[in-house]
């Protein structure tokens, strides 16, 4: 503990600890068209071998390699998709790539290596060897091997793969259901005009993509007015959820009626982080259902999601390997006053090193917007420029 805080390591521990004994169970069968972002339920064995027979990786002649010493007759031209008939004794098949290697050939030549005489047969202008240029049966994927396995969170490329192996759907997590609450009476939604003293809302509209992105339904609970019976109503109203997850309205302030009404009524386990920007991140539960309570400065509100309460979800959908991918670049700047919170400053590449952008205020949103990562200053350390740190691009987390 620094001071009373918790530290980010140890914060990530216990939600993930609470996310695996909380894991969700019910699953659903889901066509491959509408499975991005979402997570594997069931290891995806493969029904059929790939490539389910021996086929050309060329456009060329396929042949016994025994024949090759003398110009071959064409007996056969073969195309992809086409069923080949069995190679007749001293003549070579024209084939083409991707196309079943036909019965008693046993190597591909391609067609650069070969001469056409006039008389239409071929001769095979380098040495030959017994299957080359053959992509032989199985070579991706035999029957029954596990290709996905449970807790694979789908993209494209896992998607390609099941579409490869014949697959129309897929048996899937079902989608966490997550209620998205505001607090504080200076909140406004876009659209609607600003009194004195009011912002708008951008919290929303950040958590509500990304919560989509993740795979997850989201349940708009609004903004909660800095009203302590309101805000127990308002939580009591939740219904079914998966996850309760707020902005704002969470540190020890007197209109921090969230946090007060979590400390009364419902389970504070998690409280004050040594992470900056983040500090008074929340996690509890009320009714049963869980907490995450964010801090509602906009950058604050990021750098909690990304790195904690983004892989508290996707470890409760069953997702093993949650924390994001980070690279140790060079700095571009000097950093002289060591903190003792961990700081997850909004930065980007340029010219192979880390440079920050100049307002690293928690509410300054848009430093996000320019950044491409962020740059992890550890506790207690300084840094020269050209020293080496941990930069964690956005992609890995916004994704």
């Amino acid at each position: 503990m620094a001071g009373g805080l918790l530290p980010v390591e140890e914060a990530l521990e216990r939600l993930l600890a609470h996310a695996d004994a909380t894991r969700i169970a019910e699953t659903e069968c889901v066509s491959l068209a509408e499975a991005d972002g979402r997570v594997l339920a069931v290891d995806l064995a493969a029904p059929l071998d790939l490539p389910p027979w021996p086929n050309s990786a060329m456009d060329g002649y396929a042949l016994r390699v025994a024949d090759g010493a003398q110009p071959l007759p064409v007996s056969q031209r073969i195309l992809a998709g086409q069923a080949p008939m069995a190679l007749q004794p001293g003549t070579c098949a024209r084939i083409f790539t991707g196309a079943p290697i036909p019965e008693g050939a046993d190597c591909v030549e391609m067609q650069e290596n070969v001469e056409l005489l006039d008389d239409g047969r071929v001769r095979f202008l380098q040495p030959l060897s017994a299957r080359q240029n053959i992509r032989p049966q199985g070579q991706e994927t035999q029957r029954g091997e596990v290709v996905l396995s449970a807790g694979t969170r789908l993209g494209p490329v896992e998607l390609g793969v099941a579409a490869s192996l014949g697959q129309a759907q897929l048996t899937l997590r079902r989608k966490p259901l997550v209620a998205v609450l505001s607090t504080g009476d200076e909140l406004v939604e876009p659209g609607a005009a600003l009194g004195p003293g009011q912002i708008y809302n951008s919290n929303r509209s950040l958590l509500c993509a990304w919560l989509q992105r993740l795979g997850c339904e989201v349940r708009d609970a609004g903004i909660l007015a800095d009203d302590l019976q309101g805000t127990r109503d308002a939580l009591a109203g939740l219904g079914d959820v998966d996850l309760i997850l707020s902005t704002g309205g969470v540190s020890v302030g007197e209109a921090d009626f969230l946090g007060q009404v979590l400390r009364d009524e419902g389970e504070l386990t998690l409280w004050k982080l040594a992470i900056k920007p983040g500090k008074p991140l929340t996690f509890g539960c009320y009714a049963g259902v869980p907490v995450i309570g964010l801090p509602g400065n906009p950058a604050s509100t990021l750098v909690t999601f990304g790195l904690l309460a983004r892989a508290y979800l996707l470890r409760r959908l069953g997702v093993e390997k949650v924390a994001p991918l980070s690279v140790q670049v060079p700095a571009g700047f000097a950093w002289s006053k060591a903190g003792k919170r961990r700081e997850y400053l909004r930065a980007r590449l340029q010219e192979g090193r880390v440079v920050l952008y100049p307002n690293q205020s928690s509410g300054v949103l848009r430093s996000a917007s320019w950044a491409e990562g962020l740059a992890v200053i550890p506790e207690n350390r300084t840094l020269s420029e050209g020293d080496s740190l941990s930069f964690i691009p956005l992609s890995e987390v916004l994704g």
